[in-house]
């Protein structure tokens, strides 16, 4: 077993793109698994989700997944806080 998060993506999906992005700002361990021309890993992530090519999809080292999260939800799965506002804001003004 795999100590990181596995993510099945595509070059075409936006919501993929920002998953990959914010599991980048927080150093999350993720292998990454684009879809687009892979027609084995296409094959496994419709296996994962009955049927269907959903992504974004986690799977995490203890077989937990989540398909088509929110930012907001792949937060909670990997306990990380949300800065507040005034962080947000100096974060913004690079501060």
């Amino acid at each position: 077993m795999t100590d990181s998060i596995i993510l099945y993506s595509s070059d075409y999906c936006s919501h993929s793109w920002a998953v990959k992005s914010f599991l980048a700002e927080y150093d999350v361990p993720v292998t990454i698994i684009n879809v687009d021309d892979d027609p084995q890993a296409r094959e496994a992530l419709k296996t994962i989700n009955r049927g269907y090519a959903s992504v974004p999809t986690l799977v995490f080292p203890d077989g937990r997944q989540l398909t088509e999260p929110s930012i907001r939800q792949v937060r909670a799965e990997l306990n990380l806080e949300s800065p507040g506002l005034i962080d947000r804001a100096l974060g913004f003004l690079g501060i």
